[in-house]
Parts: C-alpha cells; structure tokens; sequence
C-alpha cells in the first residue's frame, strides 16, 4: 500500500474515532440531507401514495407528524450515540457483535442496498426510454416487459457501476452538483401540476386526495396511521438502525442531528407531494382512464410524468434523481460485501454490487412495489440499532458490559443473534398471519430486540464471570 492510499484509508476513520481536527459543523449536514433525500425515490413513492388511496388530511398531516418523527430519532438517537462515540456503524457492532456475526449484517445491508439501487435503475429507464417510444411497465408488472426495456437497464446500470466504483469522491461530488437541479425540478413539476389540475385555491389543492379512494387494484389501503408509520420509518435503517452513525460520528455536536428535516421537508414532503400532483395530472388522461375502466392499475412511471410537466428538463431531472440515489446505494452495498470479503478491491466489489443491482433493476417490482419493499428493508435493519441504543443508555442499570465482544474477545454474540432472530421471527410471522403491515410492528420489533439483547446478554455474562 502506498503513503498516499494509508493517507486516504486512515482518513475514513473506520476502525479509530474521529479527531476533533476533521470535525464538521451543522451546514455540511444540512446539504448533504437536503440533496440525499430529494432524488429518485421521491419520483416513485409520491405517486404509489395516490394508488394506495390515501386521503388529503392522511397524507398531509400524516406525513408532517411522521417525517417530524424520524427527524427526532435522527436527533436523539442517532446523533447523540454518534458524537459520543464517534464510530462507523460496522465498527461499532464489531465491538458488542464480534467480527463474524458483523458479517451476517454485511451480507443483508449489501444486498438490500442493491435492491433499492435496482429501484433507482428502473426509475431511470422510465426517463431514458422516452425518446425510444418504449413500453413503460404496468404497476402490476414484476418481469421484463421487452428487449428495448431490457437494453436501456443494462446500459444504465452498467455506467453507474463503474461511475460508482471510481469511489466516494466522484460519487459526493456528482451528487452535490445534480442536488440543486433535481430540487428545481420537483418544485418546477409540482407547480406545473397545479396549473394542469387547475388548482386557484388551498382547497382546490386539498380535493385532490379529498376524502380519499379505493385503492388501486393489488394495492393496500392507506390510513392516517399508515401514512406517520411509513414515512416515519422509510429510513429506519439509517436513525433507528444507527446506519448514520457514520455520518453524525463528523458532527462538532449532536444538534446537527436537526438538519435532518432539510431532507424530510424538502424530499420526504415538498417532493413527494410534487410526484403525487404528477401523477394526479396523469390519472385525469384517457389512457389512465382506459386502464381503470378495465380494471387495471395505471402505469407509474416517472420518466413520462415529468416529461409531461417540465419537457425535457423532466427526463433529465429523472435520470439524475436515480442516478444520484443509485450511485451512492451502490457503493455503500460494495464496501458491505467488501467487509465480507476484504482481499477483495474496492472496485470489483462495486461492479459487483452494481452487478446485483441492475439485474434487480430488469425486474419493476422493486420500484412498483417500493413502499412495500422500504417497510421490509427498516423491518430487517432497524432492530439491529436497537443493540446499539439500549446497550449505550441502559448498559449501567443493567449491570451489563459495554462493548462485549471487544473486552471478551469473542467473535460471535450469541446475546445478538438471538435478541434479533426472536424479534424478527415473531413480529414478520404476526404480519403475515394477521395481514398486518410491517410498518406498524417495525417500532415494537426494534423495542423487543433491544430489551431481549439486553435480557440476553445480562444472563451470559454472569454465566461467564459469575463473580460479576
């Protein structure tokens, strides 16, 4: 290894905590948040909150309690441990999990980090596809729906992989500099939309959902509780699941957890609210008409809505948003296979991220199904945060020893394992034998693991050092 690829590594602080010396203020995480969560999820999940038939005051009021919900947890949970102890995520529960439990999380961080970068792929084909007049797929569609279809997804996921696997610096900084445009554009989309709805007046705009609908065929109804509880937890993984303990481990102060709610309001509000409006506009067309007289849901492709309100700059605002959404996803998915296999290089872990990800991206369930597909990604990640958390606020009154796995030298807790495969395995059968969304077991799994870790671990230590 090179002086300059040391300089480089010891830079990223992986395996030591961050020096005063690079410490970052609160403006550094306000872009960043404003830019990561306005991109090309927004263009999908505004319009599947329309064909869940969602009602104005659910979808408004819903989504301000909500997103307001996750900025909290980003403040006092994720922040807070994160300025304290100042470690990656993957560094942090190497200490309590040991290195070959961290593995297991590796491996499902990667792969559902591939599935949602294959979302952002189909996004951008949907934009791409445009000028080839080629057949956008259904809501109901789960396979390929032709060769053109087939083409375009390749190409994409191929140039984003290899952008991807230059590194981290080409990835921020392409995604700092398409941040601004893609926000222009949600905005410029949303105001479009109220002029081709006709909307004069606030209730104008509140008719729009009005009292709500039915949902969509092979769609779920959404309430008022579905609304906070999804939009609370879409980034489960990320607060909850402390996956941003290697974002806030840069903060001077764990305040910088509030600049958060830059990208709960700007993406998580103002564009999904923009995206439905979009889509709104299409339902209104015979085409959309035609496919709820035969009783099929219409078509949710991104690409044709905003081309539709904004032209050109649409298609181009809509490869960029699942661009800078895939690209970053990608990456991230290649360092956690690369911490499975770290002989491996980073570029080759990458491709084969990305790899994973365009195959995923042929198939439009993952983005057709996104909502669905977000509730189970938290689900799954969220509880592991839950270790973290308890063991950092209750460790002492519970007699429990912090950072087990490292004073012990043990490899693989058990402690973990288990406190996550009960948790998992009884709320995820309870969701589906009661046809509960997951969504509302997410914060009763992730409370469950982290008193049964703590329950857990207070018995194997005292077995193991019965003086204690």
């Amino acid at each position: 290894m090179t002086d300059e690829n040391q300089k480089n590594q010891s830079e990223e602080f992986e395996r030591e905590p961050v020096p005063n010396s690079k410490l970052k203020g609160w403006k550094s995480f306000l872009g960043m948040y404003a830019g990561e969560h306005a991109a090309g999820t927004e263009f999908m999940i505004g319009p599947l909150f329309l064909t869940a038939g969602v009602s104005a005051f659910d979808l408004l009021i819903g989504l301000l309690i909500g997103n307001l919900m996750a900025v909290l947890s980003w403040r006092f949970f994720t922040a807070e441990i994160a300025v304290k102890n100042r470690l990656t995520l993957y560094y942090q529960l190497e200490k309590i999990c040991g290195k070959n439990l961290v593995i297991f999380y590796n491996l499902a961080n990667g792969v559902l980090f591939c599935f949602l970068a294959g979302a952002m792929i189909t996004v951008s084909a949907t934009a791409v596809g445009i000028p080839f007049n080629m057949e956008m797929p259904k809501l109901s569609d789960t396979t390929p729906n032709g060769m053109t279809w087939i083409i375009i997804v390749i190409i994409i996921g191929a140039v984003i992989s290899l952008i991807a696997a230059r590194g981290y610096d080409t990835v921020s900084k392409a995604a700092n500099w398409m941040s601004p445009i893609i926000v222009l554009a949600f905005l410029a989309c949303g105001f479009v939309a109220l002029g081709q709805l006709g909307v004069g007046s606030f209730e104008d705009f509140w008719n729009i959902w009005g009292e709500g609908s039915e949902p969509f065929p092979g769609q779920i109804k959404y309430t008022f509780w579905h609304v906070v509880l999804w939009s609370w937890f879409a980034n489960a993984a990320m607060h909850i699941g402390m996956s941003d303990l290697s974002v806030f481990r840069f903060a001077k102060k764990p305040e910088a957890g509030w600049m958060t709610a830059a990208g709960m309001y700007v993406g998580h509000y103002m564009a999904w609210i923009a995206a439905a409006l979009l889509y709104a506009v299409y339902l209104k067309t015979p085409e959309a008409q035609a496919f709820l007289s035969a009783g099929d849901a219409p078509p949710v492709a991104p690409g044709p809505l905003a081309y539709n309100a904004i032209g050109v700059f649409g298609i181009i605002a809509v490869v960029l948003a699942g661009w800078t959404t895939a690209n970053p996803t990608i990456y991230r998915a290649g360092l956690a296979f690369q911490a499975i296999i770290p002989k491996a290089s980073t570029f080759w872990v990458t491709i084969l991220a990305g790899t994973i990800a365009t195959i995923a991206g042929l198939f439009p369930a993952f983005a057709m199904k996104l909502l669905g597909f977000v509730a189970l990604y938290g689900f799954i990640l969220a509880p592991v945060g839950a270790i973290i958390v308890f063991e950092h606020f209750f460790a002492e009154k519970w007699g429990v020893v912090k950072n087990y796995a490292e004073k012990s030298g043990v490899s693989f807790n058990l402690a973990v394992l288990l406190a996550w495969g009960i948790s998992f395995a009884l709320f995820y059968t309870l969701s589906i034998t009661q046809d509960i969304f997951l969504s509302f077991l997410t914060l009763p799994a992730w409370l469950l693991c982290g008193i049964l870790f703590m329950v857990f671990s207070r018995m194997m230590q005292q077995r193991s050092n019965p003086e204690n």
